[in-house]
């Protein structure tokens, strides 16, 4: 078995804009007459797409809404996360995450190969959002596949966005056959770490968001920043015959 690619969350992984959300949902609830975010709501939506936080939100303050109505207003989020992206005039991505994309354009799936490892992105973000900025960083080359919360009816910690992501890329690589357990994702939230490990992948926890020694708990590996992975001996791992992919729960 081999390393065949490499999936990364994109909030919390690539981009530190966490605050820019948080901002942009505060002032879409009190647009539509309804309390701010409390902290422990904050906290409960790390990891969940958009889609699945608004609807969380609306539930707790007793409105119940459409799928089209939400629809509309991660619409209004993404024009107002444009706007402010705008204004920033260096991007926040988070350091070592455009050394390790460039490291794994080149990193071959075995030695012997000559073809290399691919990459994906895998998040509860809309397309809009994400496409924003991975052409501001001139990173868009370099994920072929992007899986978006608006592609799938479900979040993290479900598996669905991962699976999805196999799918594509074997669809863009009729020649990769592609397993699962092939990937490697990269992740920030519990959340999101569990919906990589439902889909029978390895994971790395990056500790952009919560402390290392809690994602500890959950990952295959665990690292302060994403340059400090040592992509030598993750390709070891991954050639061994037989891979133990169980790891504690969270």
């Amino acid at each position: 078995m081999s390393l065949k690619a490499v999936l990364f969350d994109f909030n919390g992984v690539i981009i530190n804009d966490e605050r820019i959300h948080l901002q942009l949902i505060d002032e879409i609830l009190i647009a539509e007459n309804l309390q701010p975010q409390k902290a422990s709501e904050r906290q409960a939506g790390l990891g969940q797409s958009d889609r699945a936080y608004f609807q969380d939100l609306f539930h707790h303050r007793g409105r119940l809404v459409t799928q089209e109505y939400l629809t509309k207003l991660l619409h209004r989020k993404a024009e107002a996360y444009v706007e402010e992206m705008a204004k920033i005039a260096k991007l926040p991505l988070y350091p070592g995450v455009e050394d390790l994309i460039y490291q794994l354009r080149s990193l071959k799936i075995t030695p012997d190969s000559p073809e290399t490892v691919k990459l994906a992105l895998v998040s509860g973000a809309i397309r809009p959002e994400i496409e924003l900025i991975l052409e501001r960083a001139k990173l868009t080359p370099y994920f072929p596949v992007i899986v978006a919360g608006d592609d799938i009816t479900t979040s993290k910690p479900q598996p669905d966005g991962y699976l999805l992501a196999v799918d594509r890329l074997n669809q863009a690589y009729p020649d990769l056959d592609l397993k699962p357990q092939e990937c490697l994702a990269i992740e920030d939230t519990p959340v999101g770490i569990e919906a990589a490990r439902q889909a029978q992948m390895q994971v790395v926890g990056v500790a952009n968001t919560y402390p290392f020694h809690m994602l500890q708990r959950c990952c295959n590996w665990t690292v302060d920043y994403l340059i400090e992975l040592e992509l030598e001996r993750v390709q070891e791992i991954y050639s061994q015959k037989e891979m133990k992919l169980a790891v504690p729960e969270c």
